[in-house]
């Protein structure tokens, strides 16, 4: 007893300890010597852009590790609103969406932490990180003094601050400063008042003693709007910028203190239907052995890009969404894998401060599990009952994507042809209100698709009555500048001939829930032989199984979609994301080997919305272990798809 007693004492003594060394951690901008203090200590901070949001938890470690092994001592992360807060006052922070356990794995791993919490991130996330029912107000303009704004904004940090105070550094944690807002200097609002909003909110929630910044690009005209007292102001700019030039804007805002590049850019995102972006790591060690040189801070965005896993992928205007994949040209893939711009990071890296001992964890291994037979199930206006949880709504006119109460995914919009059309009448989008793609039937047979800024008429017939089928698909709403308030589905009134259509019948379609339900069942309908330019958006369905007997299996892979046009794949209920070969440059689908069994058949369900290949040859998808990211398919072949709905 005495000894369990010595033993509770002892345990409390060191928690006194602990607590008592926390509050003598500290983290600070000196100005009078340009640089950040931490412990009293002068400090530069080599960091790297990880998003929690777009890796399976099972490999945070993994990819922090990666990290730490190249040199850096600190990462950056954004925390996207909508990933949390999906309707109001319905948090969730467990399973992938864990950051407390994020940032406890990058502590324990020795990494400190800059958090940039928004509200709005851009980070090529589905509308900047902002939750699409912010839209329910349809007048409201974001990133502003708007009331109905500041509301939201309020009652979310208030949940995620307090949150995220324990893991401050001077509180013991990993977090050593904090960004207030993202590139507001790039927006038209320019509101000072919300920005000492924000200020203020941070402040109250953290405390005086944490580091706010501001982040914005390398030019006055950025720093006018984004800069605020208070907050300190950093610059971003890619490799090849001049150095000098850059960080004097920042020097405009900041006469004395530590010299930031916030984001450095080692690669850059992809849209669909453009090539892949590369960026020569020749040129990346160049300009950051630069940065260094002239002790300046910085931070690698991205060290890892990820995946944009279901349907969280942004888009930028005019209207060009991203894909699923958000390789970003970073020195570790998209998987994780180690590049040769890793290594020469590095040996950057390790010039200017000493590197950490031991080996770096390999690439995780992949498998390829070969072809998996697809079967045809229910076509989407067939399994309406088993996709539309909460029926059928009828309006006089479409409503959009969040009048319905639906973010992602998909809408099917109903109406009847009013009059005859036995020759080729245009049915048009005549304001571009198809928001993103509509996949347009009549009486069950498909006739084409319309598509934002791209294809806003086609030729139908038809006889009076004729049923009309839309199903329009949220391709990503946009991230960036002006247009991040980005309604979805039929946002205003087609047209047939010189009339406006109307009577419409809505479905809003829970094809996440449909999947991992099993709910869509095998077609009795027989498949025509014929081939097709378009058919009608089907499901599909297969399985695989991984044998048990074999060692370090399940492993990652990448599946490929040979002869598929475009679409949306879930394995085991899982949606991995969007497949779009027929546009490029992403070919193949990161499937981590988190969603993969042993235990049981591996349940693979695709819908294809143009056309599959199994009418006319070989009905499989393929996994692979190499992933394919620069197809891209030429401009005179896309446009030729395009005609055909590709």
């Amino acid at each position: 007893m005495i000894f369990t007693s010595f033993l509770r004492i002892g345990a409390v003594a060191l928690v006194l300890l602990g607590n008592s060394l926390g509050a003598l951690r500290s983290f600070s901008v000196d100005h009078k010597n340009d640089c950040f203090r931490k412990d009293g200590e002068e400090f530069r901070y080599i960091s790297g852009s990880i998003h929690y949001s777009r890796i399976p938890r099972v490999y945070w470690k993994d990819r922090l590790l990666k990290m730490y092994m190249a040199g850096l001592n600190t990462i950056q992360t954004y925390v996207p609103w909508n990933f949390h807060e999906p309707s109001p006052n319905q948090y969730i922070f467990n399973g992938d969406r864990d950051l407390e356990n994020f940032l406890q794995l990058a502590q324990d791993i020795g990494l400190l932490v800059i958090l940039r919490p928004g509200p709005y991130i851009c980070a090529e996330w589905d509308m900047g990180g902002l939750p699409a029912w912010l839209l329910k107000k349809k007048a409201i303009v974001l990133r502003s003094s708007d009331p109905n704004y500041i509301a939201a904004v309020d009652t979310w940090m208030g949940k995620l601050l307090p949150m995220m105070k324990p893991f401050l550094y001077q509180n013991g944690g990993p977090i050593i400063s904090v960004q207030v807002e993202n590139e507001y200097g790039s927006y038209f609002t320019c509101d000072y008042n919300y920005m000492r909003h924000l200020s203020k909110l941070f402040r109250g929630h953290l405390g005086d003693e944490v580091v706010l910044f501001t982040t914005d690009g390398a030019g006055l005209a950025y720093l006018k709007c984004g800069s605020i007292q208070g907050l300190y102001a950093t610059v971003d700019f890619g490799p090849g910028n001049h150095m000098i030039a850059a960080f004097d804007a920042q020097r405009h805002a900041e006469p004395h203190g530590p010299l930031v590049n916030s984001e450095f850019y080692p690669g850059w995102l992809d849209h669909w239907g453009s090539h892949h972006a590369t960026v020569s790591t020749a040129i990346v060690v160049k300009s950051l052995n630069e940065i260094l040189a002239l002790k300046a801070n910085v931070n690698l965005y991205m060290f890892i890009g990820g995946t944009n896993f279901g349907y969280w992928n942004g888009a930028n205007n005019p209207y060009t969404p991203q894909p699923t994949s958000y390789d970003y040209d970073a020195p570790l893939t998209e998987a994780g894998d180690l590049t040769d711009k890793y290594f020469a990071i590095r040996d950057v890296i390790k010039t200017y401060r000493k590197i950490p001992e031991g080996p770096i964890p390999p690439p995780t291994p992949k498998y390829a599990y070969g072809a998996v037979k697809m079967t045809k199930l229910q076509t989407v206006s067939s399994a309406l009952e088993q996709l539309s949880f909460s029926g059928p709504v009828k309006r006089t006119y479409p409503m959009s994507f969040i009048e319905l109460n639906q973010a992602f995914g998909f809408v099917l919009y109903r109406t009847k042809l009013p009059v005859n059309c036995s020759s080729p009448t245009p049915l048009s989008s005549p304001l571009n209100g198809v928001h993103d793609r509509a996949y347009v039937s009549v009486d069950g047979v498909p006739v084409g698709i319309l598509e934002r800024n791209k294809g806003l008429t086609i030729n139908i017939t038809g006889s009076s009555g004729s049923q009309v089928d839309l199903l329009v698909e949220n391709m990503g709403r946009i991230n960036y500048g002006s247009g991040i308030n980005d309604f979805k589905g039929l946002v205003s009134n087609l047209t047939l001939g010189k009339d406006v259509l109307s009577d419409w019948t809505m479905y809003s379609l829970n094809i996440d829930e449909a999947v991992s339900q099993g709910l869509i069942q095998e077609t009795q309908v027989p498949d025509s032989s014929q081939p097709a330019s378009l058919a009608l958006p089907t499901f599909y369905r297969g399985s695989f199984l991984i044998p048990d007997g074999i060692p370090d299996l399940p492993q990652d892979t990448y599946i490929l979609f040979p002869g598929w046009r475009k679409g949306q794949v879930w394995i085991n209920g899982f949606n991995l994301g969007r497949y779009w070969p027929a546009r490029g440059p992403q070919v193949t689908l990161f499937v981590p080997a988190s969603v993969l069994s042993t235990a049981a058949p591996n349940n693979v369900t695709v819908l294809e919305l143009e056309v599959s290949p199994c009418t006319t040859g070989s009905c499989v998808v393929e996994f692979t272990k190499t992933p394919i990211l620069n197809a891209t398919v030429s401009t005179a072949h896309r446009r030729k798809l395009f005609l055909r709905g590709g």
